[in-house]
């Protein structure tokens, strides 16, 4: 699966690996301008727009876990049996670019985005920094994402993955004492523009701590 990432940048030598994950029924080639523009912001950085496993049950594009018959109660389950997957995929890129976790920063989009903030409540730390745009937990926060920074970008307007699951995901991090940071964007809706692309430069080329 590994052979459908592109692979946007690989300075020598590294001093961050980006990896870009994309929304359900999308790909890895859709997100790679962003890969360019955070490139271009980031020049010691190795950036990866990451492909999802598997075929989307929509009809085009791929996707982590089916969206079909989605539910509350079911999202986590479908979740858990991907996220070995989505850590290995991390695991990979991080051996590949020489890149230890610290230094890694996940960058998704909508179902990249849960799948990226779901990884901070895994046992391991599996990077430094995630930046979620249009994104939300499955479930209520259940412990501080112990050393990793977490950035939520989210269009005021998101009819899909409705800006509330960021706000509450804001307050439920510092609530147990994790380090987070809100954005909300007037008038966006389900996407990406330029105030949220300029935000995930600042997040990505800020100190490791705010």
């Amino acid at each position: 699966m590994h052979e459908a990432s592109v692979v946007i940048a690989r300075p020598q030598p590294c001093e961050q690996l980006v990896l870009i994950f994309h929304g359900v029924g999308s790909s890895a080639q859709d997100l790679a301008p962003l890969g360019r523009a955070l490139a271009q912001a980031c020049p010691g950085a190795a950036v990866v727009s990451v492909q999802a496993p598997y075929p989307s049950q929509l009809g085009r594009g791929q996707e982590w876990f089916s969206v079909i018959g989605v539910t509350e109660d079911n999202r986590p389950g479908r979740i858990a049996q991907v996220m070995p997957q989505f850590v290995q995929t991390i695991r990979h890129w991080q051996d590949v670019m020489g890149i230890d976790a610290q230094r890694t920063v996940l960058v998704g989009f909508s179902q990249g985005a849960i799948m990226s903030l779901e990884g901070t409540q895994t046992p391991e730390l599996l990077a430094g920094k995630v930046i979620a745009m249009a994104g939300r937990f499955a479930q209520p926060v259940r412990q501080a994402p112990a050393g990793t920074q977490v950035h939520l970008i989210h269009g005021e307007q998101d009819g899909v993955v409705l800006p509330q699951w960021s706000v509450q995901a804001h307050q439920q991090i510092g609530a147990l004492g994790g380090t987070a940071t809100l954005d909300l964007l007037p008038g966006l809706g389900h996407g990406i523009d330029d105030r949220a692309l300029q935000l995930a430069i600042r997040h990505l080329t800020s100190p490791e701590r705010p």
